[in-house]
């Protein structure tokens, strides 16, 4: 058994080899927590040396994650790290790094192609490399296989090289890292084998496909068929209510269909790293091959236009109470991007508070799951979350409701708010005070 092939397939399949990855986020850390689960010894390796200190003291900086599954995994061996040169202890390398948008909402690529420099001096033979990130179709052949291959690496013989998007639902209950189907792409058919023999062990179905552009081009069909499905609704949301119609009667109306129709909810806004970011990555590379894409152009145009929508109800609520937007107090309810989370990426209520400040009020913000603002790329407030009470909600002008986590006690926002933009469509009952937004 000397190619190098056959020796990394059977070092990832008796789990003796050692699962590098790279980037400790809301992807990296679950998939980290699920290959110590099954045996194997994990390297997490992050530019950010603080949270590789929480890592190492067996303590978690995501929510939904508990410490005592950080420190049980520290306990059995996992090792954090911001030491790049350590990549070649691994025999698997999993990038799971942000693959955000600039500010002309094109790909911004920097994460990937950076970490990657840093790795490859340090690449050897029988190593897999396998890139998670959400990208436009061609990414792992245009900007990794030339990378991977410049020290004289032969991709496909002497390193392998894949595509396998992340699938993570943070917060949700009903599915884990283990029982997400796992979807991977080879450059080559032995890169395919490889990639296969990588997540077999740790994801209960693993879906391969002919190349890693077929797999970047499911990860974005997925997440826009979402995005376009929530534009369509959100569209129809502000035909239904210029009619006096109830959008969210409607929906749940359609939805006992037991056939040829999915509910998607309106909303705010998206949030979340794929579905408001991922659309733009294929129409950005559709241009390459002179095509428009119009569906997904005009669904991010509607979905984008959500935040101003809702800060347009805001004041014409305001209004109608004698008051104007510019003075007021407002408190912004949830601002992480779903319910439930902490996860801030992209959220819509963060744009709805600078939209409220930009003409005047005084925003605060109230979220159980992210007790102090933040630091973010963007965005930036030096706030901490309101505690709700009669006399807090009270004292605002009008609360929004931009996320509607569980553990808001709506029956006292409804009693105690003088005013409130519902944006979730969870107060389905009128009453004067409330605005469907």
């Amino acid at each position: 058994m000397s190619n190098p092939q056959d020796v990394l397939i059977h070092k990832l399949q008796s789990k003796e080899a050692v699962i590098g990855i790279v980037g400790l986020g809301y992807v990296g850390l679950p998939l980290m927590l699920r290959y110590n689960d099954i045996g194997f010894r994990v390297l997490g390796i992050d530019i950010d040396q603080e949270k590789v200190d929480h890592l190492n003291a067996g303590k978690s900086y995501i929510e939904h994650i508990p410490s005592e599954k950080v420190a049980r995994a520290s306990q059995s061996g996992f090792e954090a790290t911001t030491d790049f040169r350590r990549v070649a202890e691994a025999d698997a390398i999993i990038l799971c790094v942000p693959t955000p948008l600039n500010k002309y909402r094109e790909p911004d690529m920097s994460f990937v192609i950076n970490t990657t420099d840093a790795l490859k001096p340090y690449l050897r033979e029988g190593q897999v490399v396998s890139l998670e990130s959400t990208t436009y179709p061609g990414t792992t052949e245009e900007e990794l296989l030339p990378r991977v291959q410049e020290g004289g690496l032969v991709v496909g013989e002497s390193i392998f090289l894949i595509y396998s998007p992340e699938r993570e639902d943070p917060g949700n209950p009903d599915f884990e890292t283990r029982t997400i189907p796992k979807v991977v792409g080879g450059h080559t058919l032995a890169c395919r084998e490889v990639g296969v023999a990588l997540y077999e062990p740790a994801i209960d179905q693993v879906v391969p496909v002919s190349s890693t552009k077929a797999a970047e081009m499911t990860k974005l069909l997925e997440n826009i068929h979402r995005a376009v499905n929530i534009g369509l609704v959100n569209e129809m949301k502000v035909v239904a209510d210029r009619m006096g119609i109830d959008i969210f009667e409607v929906v749940d109306a359609a939805a006992t269909k037991p056939f040829g129709f999915t509910p998607y909810y309106p909303g705010p806004g998206l949030g979340g790293h794929c579905i408001p970011i991922d659309p733009f990555y294929l129409t950005w590379k559709a241009r390459e091959y002179g095509l428009h894409t119009r569906f997904i152009e005009l669904s991010g145009e509607v979905n984008r236009a959500m935040p101003e929508y809702v800060v347009g109800k805001l004041m014409d609520g305001l209004n109608d109470h004698g008051k104007a937007l510019k003075s007021s107090r407002v408190l912004v309810l949830g601002i992480a991007y779903k319910k439930n989370v902490d996860d801030m990426r992209e959220s819509p209520s963060v744009e709805i508070m600078e939209l409220i400040e930009a003409k005047g009020a005084e925003v605060a913000y109230s979220d159980p799951h992210v007790p102090v603002f933040p630091k973010m790329r963007e965005h930036h407030f030096a706030l901490a979350s309101v505690d709700l009470s009669a006399e807090s909600l009270a004292s605002f002008d009008a609360v929004v409701l931009a996320t509607d986590h569980d553990r808001f006690d709506f029956e006292l926002i409804q009693q105690h708010a003088k005013l409130i933009v519902d944006s979730r469509g969870t107060f389905r009952e009128p009453a004067a005070h409330i605005i469907k937004a």
